[in-house]
């Protein structure tokens, strides 16, 4: 009797186990609230990206996802707090180009290895940048804004979302392709450039246009480009800047900003499925659809492994571009 109870504890005690370890490798996984780790700050466009697929993912997943905002040294103090947070799926993270594709390209010193400290997960749309003046420089065109550019050498100032951001290496590379020497001031977000853009403080800004549509439709900057291959229908009445810019050695110009999501590394398969899953299904949400599109951006989707070869071949462009120029890290 003795006996036969012993052998029922230690099944039981299995059995506990055993649920400890599957419900730890996802089976049950998600028991509670999801944060995702925003690495820009509120209103820029991986906030708004994060927002409206935010809303949607959590009804798939049946659990709540918040959104946190951790800006900082150009998207990496969120990226850290992911890299360095449980791998339980319950933090998990949306950045852009600016840190996995530029940022690894740069070779920024980070506490954190851009590769090997973290999960892809799926890529979740792109979005192309518009080129953004401010109307107390006067100019309309992409002619008078070089011939501006010209006569005041030194004179302009761009902002962007930080050092090492995509806005950031836009910029460089414009100023590379024309000659001109634009100065780069860089800030927490782009979000948080606007006013001083607005009110003429800086001139310019390579904003994505997910986030610099407000600004835009309100008249109160004044946009020459998109940076895309092919116009877009929000904006059907501005050019490409390979339209308009091969006078000044832009017919090749290009600079879309690619979102997607990440977990911290050593994310458990079951959980990584099951986040690539419902992701799948939120980008496929007509309401994420149409809020997507309605901001500028191309709704993206697919494997987790898709997502990484994807953002290494993005990185890949970028290596060349810091490489060509000689951009270093700060």
């Amino acid at each position: 009797m003795k006996t036969n109870q012993f052998i029922c504890s230690v099944g039981i005690a299995v059995l506990a186990l055993f649920s400890q370890l599957t419900g730890a490798q996802g089976t049950d996984y998600p028991n509670r609230s999801i944060t995702l780790i925003t690495p820009f700050p509120a209103g820029g466009s991986t906030d708004i990206v994060a927002r409206i697929i935010a809303k949607s993912l959590s009804t798939q997943l049946g659990q709540s996802v918040v959104v946190d905002n951790r800006p900082g040294a150009g998207g990496n103090i969120g990226c850290d707090l992911v890299a360095k947070a449980k791998s339980d799926g319950y933090t998990i993270l949306i950045t852009s180009s600016s840190t996995h594709a530029i940022g690894a390209a740069l070779g920024k010193k980070v506490p954190f290895d851009y590769d090997a400290d973290f999960t892809p997960i799926i890529h979740a749309a792109t979005s192309p940048h518009v080129f953004l003046v401010t109307k107390q420089i006067g100019v309309k065109n992409l002619p008078e804004f070089i011939a501006y550019a010209k006569a005041h050498p030194d004179g302009l100032n761009y902002s962007s979302a930080g050092t090492g951001t995509i806005m950031h290496l836009t910029g460089e590379m414009f100023n590379a392709d024309t000659g001109t020497h634009m100065m780069h001031i860089p800030y927490k977000g782009s979000s948080l450039s606007m006013p001083d853009l607005i009110s003429g403080k800086v001139q310019v800004l390579f904003d994505a246009l997910v986030s610099a549509l407000p600004s835009i439709q309100d008249g109160k900057l004044t946009v020459l480009a998109v940076t895309s291959r092919k116009r877009t229908p929000l904006l059907p009445n501005v050019p490409t800047l390979m339209e308009i810019g091969g006078a000044y050695n832009l017919g090749n110009f290009v600079s879309e900003n690619i979102w997607g999501f990440y977990g911290p590394k050593n994310l458990p398969p079951q959980i990584l499925e099951k986040l690539n899953m419902a992701l799948n299904k939120t980008l496929k949400d007509p309401e994420v659809i149409k809020q997507l599109v309605s901001n500028g951006a191309e709704v993206g989707g697919g494997s987790a492994t898709q997502f990484k070869d994807q953002m290494l071949s993005d990185r890949a462009k970028w290596a060349k571009i810091i490489k060509d120029q000689r951009i270093e890290a700060d």
